[in-house]
């Protein structure tokens, strides 16, 4: 179980952005938006809902609408076709927009990274969402294939800022020649 912060904890000293999150502190409600997964992540996001993980209990609740959600749980490696339709459900989040990327897909897009019909995962669309003014404040990467029930729980508490994370990364970029 793992899960990667893409800044850490500290960023989170803003003064508007601090108030925020105090905010966070009474009942989440997630939206999970599948970028074109193939499903095993959305199953093991369900079994996070059974009575046999139950996350209702930390007041973890899943909604129907992204206008609605304070935190995102994003699976797949975000397909061509489904790229508007992502854009529009993050732009329609309130903020702070939170995003849990789940899944080998999600993080670095799994064995979809450099096909034609993907973008490869959060760190290329979070590109796109910088070019057209979509601006997030805070993702944990959550890797596996699939991701586990447990790791979405403790990914979504690192999020949250319940937990402090296991392990930090810093992403690099290879040049190609």
């Amino acid at each position: 179980m793992s899960a990667l912060s893409s800044d850490g904890l500290d960023g989170l000293t803003n003064g508007p952005l601090e108030e925020a999150f105090k905010r966070l502190k009474r009942s989440v409600w997630v939206f999970h938006l599948n970028t074109g997964s193939c499903n095993g992540c959305d199953i093991e996001v369900l079994d996070v809902l059974t009575p046999y993980f139950d996350v209702e209990r930390f007041g973890i609740k899943l909604v129907g609408s992204p206008r609605h959600a304070d935190l995102i749980l994003l699976t797949g490696p975000v397909t061509i076709k489904t790229l508007s339709k992502v854009i529009k459900a993050i732009k329609a989040m309130p903020r702070p927009r939170l995003i849990l990327a789940l899944g080998s897909c999600a993080v670095g897009g799994g064995i979809w990274f450099n096909t034609y019909s993907t973008l490869g995962g959060y760190p290329k669309l979070e590109e796109v969402l910088k070019k057209v003014g979509v601006e997030v404040d805070k993702v944990v990467y959550v890797p596996g294939c699939p991701v586990r029930p447990e790791a979405i729980i403790y990914g979504a508490a690192v999020l949250l800022g319940l937990l402090q994370p296991k392990v930090t990364h810093r992403r690099m970029v290879a040049v190609e020649g």
